[in-house]
């Protein structure tokens, strides 16, 4: 099977967006998208391993993706990370937000913003081998099984 597209060239193609300086980007707006990527990859990878109901489908998405798991996994990764990531990382996690995750502490909630502004970054600069691999690892770290 010929191997797809990158889905940010595409996305880039098909809607006629240019390149941008990543560092341009607050660390939310990093965030924002990390989030989803990381959503994204979460539910593609139940829904292959699992052929079940949506209900069981969206509790198994859910345990990976509350903060305080995203925190640990951010954690989990820091002895991994390049000084850049690092730096990303932590301007993900030192970002004032308005918001905050409804049943997690303000310090697992920022950790897990940090963890999403570092997993955006990875993927708007096209990254997605070092994603790939740093999310892994925080689940071999973690030895949290899908």
């Amino acid at each position: 099977m010929e191997e797809s597209m990158n889905l940010l060239a595409q996305i880039k193609r098909e809607f006629g967006l240019g390149e941008v300086d990543l560092r341009t980007y607050s660390p939310l707006t990093l965030a924002f998208v990390g989030d989803c990527i990381y959503d994204l990859i979460i539910r593609t990878v139940v829904v292959e391993r699992h052929n079940a109901s949506p209900n069981r489908l969206h509790k198994e998405k859910s345990r990976l993706a509350k903060a305080q798991t995203q925190a640990l996994m951010g954690e989990a990764i820091q002895g991994f990370l390049t000084p850049q990531e690092q730096a990303v990382y932590r301007r993900g996690r030192n970002a004032k937000s308005y918001t905050t995750a409804k049943n997690a502490t303000i310090g697992d909630y920022r950790k897990a913003t940090g963890l999403e502004a570092l997993y955006g970054y990875l993927y708007l600069d096209g990254r997605m081998d070092r994603l790939m691999e740093l999310l892994k690892l925080s689940l071999q770290e973690l030895d949290i099984h899908l």
